[in-house]
């Protein structure tokens, strides 16, 4: 059986290690977007509450509504809200990001169609990441008209592109100075400013002394913080493992997968495992790309991967069909995994399919 066991006390570890880093002051965003990077919303989302995270933050809507429909009611901040979605945001108490004057107007127009006042919403500045965001002149605008709108601004944020980088960094620095800016006509428009916030997961390891007042902490929950030497003070929190359930003696010359992937060169054993690119396991791992481990030993993935099942190399490791073999763990890592094929833990942890059991530890 495929599974991915989640850690709950290594959870804990990453919470309080992002915790300690910060003034004692400083919110914390825990962000469960894309089912919390792929490992499960509903238990993790409910153990960062229990650890004093002060709200949660999702990408969509759907995303908060299933929140909320399994009894959680701390605030729940949505990212990238879309027009379609506006009345589900306010039936179910969800807090918009702001992103643009366009949809300022249609989530004001819709709140004042439903008798809403002082509503939750959260402001989002683009400082140069370009992706979506109030410009300044855009922030301008908004403060000039806030009290038309029937809002209570609870936080005005932006997003680092590079918080990774090594320091100094100029367009990072260029983007800090844009925020402050913007920061500063804030607090001289609102009597109680909101809270303020830049920093992500990694923005918290190399710029601490702009956390302000909260921080957004994703991945780094879940055990990753982009550099090396910063992953080695967290602790990876899922594990993926499966069963080998057949093994084949393969014969020098024959092939083994769609469209004969490999070809063996030796008398070769076979291990077939049931996961594939259905699973979120890209078929970029295959042909020796990537590979897994059996009995603390490293075998490749051979052939192409399939929908469902992939083919492994087991000639130099001694097995049995039903031992396990682990795809990522705390010695493992997703990250290491992931570098195999040229991309990063968030697009392969995110790509898990929910077809894989999840089990809490």
């Amino acid at each position: 059986m495929t599974q991915l066991n989640l850690d709950l006390k290594k959870l804990t570890h990453n919470f309080t290690t992002i915790k300690g880093r910060l003034k004692t002051t400083t919110k914390i965003m825990a962000v469960v977007k894309a089912d919390a990077y792929g490992l499960g919303a509903t238990a993790l989302s409910k153990q960062l509450i229990s650890l004093g995270a002060d709200c949660l933050a999702v990408a969509y809507a759907h995303e908060g509504v299933s929140l909320r429909k399994i009894g959680i009611d701390c605030p729940i901040i949505v990212f990238y809200p879309q027009y379609e979605r506006i009345d589900t945001i306010i039936d179910y108490t969800l807090e918009p990001a702001l992103f643009s004057s366009d949809f300022i107007e249609a989530f004001a127009t819709a709140l004042k169609q439903k008798k809403c006042v002082n509503y939750p919403v959260h402001l989002k500045c683009n400082t140069g990441l370009n992706r979506i965001g109030l410009s300044a002149p855009e922030v301008d605008d908004f403060l000039a008209k806030k009290e038309a709108f029937p809002f209570t601004l609870k936080s005005v944020y932006s997003h680092l592109g590079a918080s990774e980088d090594p320091r100094p960094n100029t367009f990072t620095q260029k983007q800090i100075t844009s925020f402050l800016a913007i920061k500063e006509k804030v607090e001289k428009t609102f009597s109680v400013p909101p809270l303020f916030h830049l920093l992500n997961t990694s923005g918290v390891f190399n710029y601490p002394e702009y956390q302000l007042d909260m921080v957004r902490i994703g991945i780094g929950l879940y055990g990753f913080a982009n550099q090396i030497e910063w992953d080695h003070l967290l602790q990876p929190i899922a594990s993926l493992s499966t069963t080998i359930v057949q093994i084949h003696s393969v014969q020098k010359g024959e092939s083994v997968g769609y469209n004969q992937g490999w070809i063996a060169d030796k008398e070769s054993r076979i291990g077939v495992l049931p996961l594939g690119h259905a699973d979120g396991i890209s078929r970029k791992f295959g042909k020796g790309v990537g590979g897994v481990w059996v009995n603390g030993k490293r075998a490749p993935i051979v052939g192409n991967v399939c929908m469902d099942m992939l083919m492994i190399d087991l000639t130099e490791i001694d097995c049995v069909p039903l031992d396990r073999a682990v795809l990522f763990d705390h010695l493992h890592t997703a990250r290491a995994l992931a570098e195999q094929a040229g991309t990063i833990s968030y697009e392969l942890m995110t790509a898990l399919s929910p077809r894989i059991q999840r089990f809490i530890e």
